[in-house]
């Protein structure tokens, strides 16, 4: 059976948690309601990760890689995932599994009628600086992108692929996921999904990454919402 669906996974320095993302998404893929499979993405890792997705890779036939020379960032990452699906439908899940794999099924049952359908994480195991530094920012980004969007930042996303790789890369991006879907006059929807506490590894972002970054970031939306082009063919001879 055919690939449907291309679940892209950033790794940043997560040895400690990748035999776990083996497990949770193995397990996915023997209910996952679409034929599903695995694209580990390594942002120029300094520990073990590279070695371990290797041996991921080599004993699971639905589970590829690609390295990066360094470390680029979230976005990049998520960018490249994107620019290496061949299948009609992609996602995008952290590999710190605070969101559940089998909550994809949740997003995938809604994708037909949406360009792009996100998590919102609910009841959120995170410290409450982290929580309340996201609830700004959320409210910032929801201010300048008028995106409806409760939890840009739910690392657990399904997008229709012809409309992720016609999304611009830059550094912030994985904030602004809905909201480029929008610019291209897709349809989004949101659905409220599990959210867990870290078991392993260590988070990648800090205040300013959370609060003070993103509004940054929201200038630089702002600014390509203005000169952003967005076209379809109709007939080609």
């Amino acid at each position: 059976m055919k690939y449907e669906f291309t679940i892209v996974v950033p790794v940043y320095n997560e040895e400690d948690n990748l035999k776990r993302v083996e497990k949770s998404l193995t397990d996915y893929i023997k209910i996952a309601s679409k034929k599903t499979k695995i694209l580990l993405v390594n942002d120029g890792s300094q520990d073990n990760s590279q070695a371990l997705i290797e041996e991921i890779c080599n004993h699971n036939s639905d589970f590829t890689y690609i390295q990066f020379q360094q470390n680029c960032g979230l976005s990049a990452a998520i960018s490249a995932g994107f620019d290496n699906t061949d299948t009609e439908l992609v996602g995008y899940i952290d590999s710190d599994l605070q969101t559940d794999p089998n909550d994809f099924n949740l997003l995938l049952a809604e994708i037909e009628n949406y360009d792009l359908v996100t998590g919102v994480r609910s009841n959120r195991k995170d410290s409450f600086v982290k929580n309340m530094s996201s609830t700004i920012a959320n409210g910032i980004r929801r201010a300048f992108t008028h995106d409806g969007m409760d939890d840009t930042g739910c690392p657990l996303k399904v997008i229709k692929t012809e409309y992720a790789k016609k999304i611009p890369m830059f550094k912030g991006l994985h904030r602004f996921l809905p909201a480029m879907i929008l610019l291209q006059n897709g349809t989004v929807k949101q659905i409220t999904v599990q959210h867990f506490p870290r078991i392993a590894g260590e988070a990648k972002f800090g205040l300013w990454n959370r609060l003070l970054g993103p509004l940054v970031d929201c200038f630089a939306y702002l600014w390509m919402k203005k000169k952003y082009i967005n076209y379809k063919i109709a007939t080609k001879g």
